[in-house]
């Protein structure tokens, strides 16, 4: 059970009922931190049956201890602030609302480990499949306000805030290898936003470029993964944002394909494929031999289930500029990414959807 799969999934799942109550009786004071840990536990160790009894290689704790996909690493870390981003939340119809994005305010410091103490709770429960831990990728907490990422009187440039930014990724990483992961996925939503043509604009007015940020961020991401131990794979699960169906962008991937795919050191790359949103196939002719890509063909945005013969049909699409060898299939993003109520899809959903991404990845790749 090693990278890379022929299927993934992206890490989060829709919080039980009971779960969300108990994060509410805590928030209001009615229970106390470990009640509240007992029915966290209880839920990731049901949320694990429900992943191994599909067959699915890989195993989250589903981000149960998280408010949302980012706020793990937000929560964890002193000197973070929250400001609104420059990017709202919208779906076919309206917008839905701005996406609020970090800011260094203070000194940024690890106030506790980050992912490593919810890894390893998770190893303690997975006996079938390979335990991931997912986190967000460190260009996330510049992209979405540039300049205004941090507080000047804190870090004079954009360097030295990096450089704390990659000790506290370096710091993390290193207490997940004592703990024995061997599979980090790097969850970005900036090198997608940042395909887009009018977030693009964006960039420029508030004075920086856009292609030097994507060369900046591969480095980046480079620099924090690069003292991970040699055992330890790295995945790096791209979109364009989702909050209960809504996204923030939408592009191809061509502005940052020759990069992303030549400058990162990841072996495996999960992206957003759902939608015409995500652009065509021609950006994966980038693709290097040696790493794969993971087509998120389907959807974790609505409950309708995709048809099988539509699935093979765009693999085949794909497979005209990448290999077939080097594709799999998994949905295009986390089941519940912006944590708590009001999902789009249920438990039953995703069942349905993850059976039939293991049915098409048996059919196709045997």
């Amino acid at each position: 059970m090693t990278p890379p799969f022929r299927v993934e999934h992206i890490g989060s799942f829709v919080r039980p009922e009971r779960l969300l109550q108990a994060a509410r009786a805590r928030k209001e004071k009615k229970s106390n931190e470990s009640e509240f840990k007992k029915v966290q536990d209880e839920c990731i160790r049901e949320i694990v049956a429900f992943q191994e009894s599909i067959g699915l290689p890989t195993i989250t704790d589903g981000e149960f201890r998280r408010r949302s996909w980012s706020a793990g690493f937000i929560d964890a870390v002193d000197g973070f602030g929250l400001r609104d981003g420059t990017l709202t939340f919208r779906d076919d119809g309206r917008v839905i609302g701005v996406a609020s994005s970090p800011y260094a305010k203070a000194p940024l410091r690890r106030r506790q480990r980050i992912v490593a103490d919810d890894f390893r709770f998770l190893k303690t429960c997975v006996s079938k499949g390979l335990p991931k831990v997912t986190i967000a990728a460190p260009d996330v907490m510049h992209y979405f306000l540039g300049p205004q990422a941090f507080d000047r009187t804190v870090y004079k440039d954009r360097e030295l805030f990096f450089a704390d930014l990659t000790r506290l990724y370096r710091e993390e990483i290193a207490d997940l290898a004592s703990e024995g992961c061997t599979y980090l996925q790097l969850d970005d939503t900036a090198l997608p936003c940042n395909c887009d043509a009018h977030v693009r604009e964006d960039v420029s007015a508030r004075g920086e470029n856009a292609d030097e940020l994507t060369g900046r961020y591969a480095r980046l991401i480079n620099e924090c993964i690069s003292t991970k131990p040699k055992e330890m794979a790295v995945a790096i699960h791209l979109c364009r944002g989702n909050l209960k169906g809504a996204w923030m962008a939408e592009g191809g991937y061509q502005p940052v394909a020759e990069a992303l795919f030549n400058q990162v050191d990841v072996g495996t790359y999960c992206l957003e494929y759902d939608t015409e949103r995500a652009g065509d196939f021609s950006p994966l002719r980038f693709l290097p031999k040696g790493k794969r890509v993971i087509l998120g063909l389907v959807s974790t945005k609505t409950p309708v289930l995709e048809k099988k013969d539509q699935l093979k049909r765009r693999i085949g699409e794909a497979a005209k500029f990448a290999p077939l060898d080097q594709l799999g299939i998994g949905p295009q993003c986390g089941f519940s990414s912006g944590g708590g109520g009001g999902q789009t899809v249920t438990l039953e959903d995703t069942r349905r959807k993850l059976e039939l991404v293991m049915e098409v990845a048996r059919d196709v790749w045997g």
